[in-house]
């Protein structure tokens, strides 16, 4: 019974160490602070295993047990979690023009001109049209449309 004891000291730190990286996770959120937790808490059970680990031996395992359930987060889980998103242009105002219809309201000369979309007037660039032609939105340059 006193072994187990002595063990669970020696392994005390880095259950504090673990609790501690998760509880900073929830403060500030990245998902990195998460692994290294997950990493201390193994170096836990790792200590439970082998109590009489020297320090620098705990520290070199430890660094190797970030970097590697790091990696495997990054490489795996992360991909696997991603949010797939059923509106990809939903914050992209101007890509969601593309190939909508527009009417002329500053006449486009020498390549350039205004188009009005909806209740806004945007840049436009594209042969040269009338006030009132239609025209089509074939692509997106910053805060300026391209228009056939």
């Amino acid at each position: 019974m006193d072994d187990f004891i002595s063990k669970l000291l020696e392994s005390y730190g880095w259950w504090v160490l673990s609790l501690v990286l998760i509880a900073a996770e929830l403060i500030a959120p990245g998902y990195f602070l998460l692994w290294i937790g997950i990493a201390a808490a193994v170096m836990g059970l790792i200590m439970l295993v082998l109590p009489g680990l020297g320090f620098l031996a705990q520290t070199i395992i430890f660094a190797v047990l970030s970097i590697l359930i790091c990696f495997v987060y990054w490489k795996y889980i992360r991909p696997a979690t991603e949010l797939r998103d059923d509106q990809p242009l939903l914050n992209r105002k101007g890509a969601r023009m593309i190939g909508r219809r527009v009417a002329v309201s500053e006449a486009i000369v020498n390549g350039r001109g205004k188009v009005k979309v909806g209740d806004s007037v945007w840049l436009a660039e594209g042969d040269d049209k009338a006030v009132g032609a239609i025209v089509e939105v074939v692509s997106v340059n910053g805060t300026t449309l391209t228009v056939v």
